[in-house]
């Protein structure tokens, strides 16, 4: 069999990159501009090599019993890293998965097809477009990941976004976002504030050298109108292979600080990472 090669590909916000992993013989690393996107194991979907694709999932490993299905929509596509997971992890989910750069769906609808059937529904659309126009009350998880190369998009930022997913979770519902920030935590203590606005329940999944402003990083923030198992969350990511932090109640409060909530009139996209921060090749 012929050793798998790298597929470059210009799509409709920058260039795709698809490059074998030489470890593992079905597993590709998406990159765009030269920034990771995603990491997919089409043999071993549930292997997750990002550690914020881990902490997302941990969110969905503990949002209802063991295999259950669920409603899941999924803002930002990449590779399909998560709803792959989703759908060997808990068979039988519908998901939907929006994203905006409809070359960079082409080209992973090429190169990495989704096993039929997989109850995943894929569009190229804006992400807050299709959340505005999306059905109340119809997702159990509504899961970020929307960057416009190595950041969030202002208008995914806001008050009124977080009411947009708000209106479509389901009650009980939770809303999980991979952010990226670093220290003195401008963007992500303002995203904090806005969705304790909208929401009565926000947590953060951080690595503790993050938290402390040692390095630019990423951050989940989740947040719902339930309690979220703090406990169980703690668990799973100290544990993980990339042990984190969960920040709630009063150490998120003494986070947020003075920061306000951001609304449509004042929304920037997330801060421009540092030179190699998350750059590979």
């Amino acid at each position: 069999m012929p050793e798998p090669v790298a597929v470059i590909r210009e799509v409709d916000h920058g260039t795709a990159k698809l490059m074998p992993d030489v470890d593992r013989p079905r597993a590709w690393l998406l990159t765009v501009d030269g920034a990771p996107q995603s990491y997919v194991d089409l043999d071993e979907p549930t292997h997750l090599e990002f550690e914020y694709a881990r902490r997302l999932a941990h969110v969905l490993d503990i949002a209802a019993d063991p295999e259950a299905p669920l409603d899941v929509v999924h803002l930002g596509g990449g590779a399909l890293t998560l709803p792959r997971y989703l759908t060997a992890t808990r068979p039988g989910s519908r998901q939907h998965v929006v994203d905006a750069d409809r070359g960079l769906l082409q080209l992973v609808a090429e190169c990495l097809p989704l096993t039929e059937p997989s109850g995943v529904a894929v569009h190229g659309a804006d992400a807050r477009q299709w959340l505005d126009a999306a059905p109340g009350n119809s997702a159990d998880l509504l899961v970020a990941d929307v960057f416009g190369g190595s950041r969030v998009p202002a208008h995914l930022t806001t008050v009124a976004y977080a009411r947009a997913a708000d209106r479509v979770l389901r009650p009980g519902g939770q809303y999980a976002a991979n952010l990226a920030d670093g220290a003195p935590f401008t963007f992500l203590r303002s995203q904090l504030a806005t969705f304790a606005e909208v929401f009565e329940e926000v947590a953060l999944i951080a690595e503790p050298s993050v938290l402390r402003g040692r390095r630019f990083g990423n951050a989940v923030l989740i947040a719902g109108h339930a309690p979220i198992d703090v406990a169980a969350l703690a668990r799973r990511t100290a544990s993980d292979v990339f042990p984190a932090r969960v920040e709630h109640g009063d150490a998120l409060r003494r986070l947020i600080g003075g920061a306000r909530p951001v609304h449509d009139g004042d929304a920037v996209a997330s801060p421009e990472p540092p030179d190699g921060a998350f750059s590979i090749g």
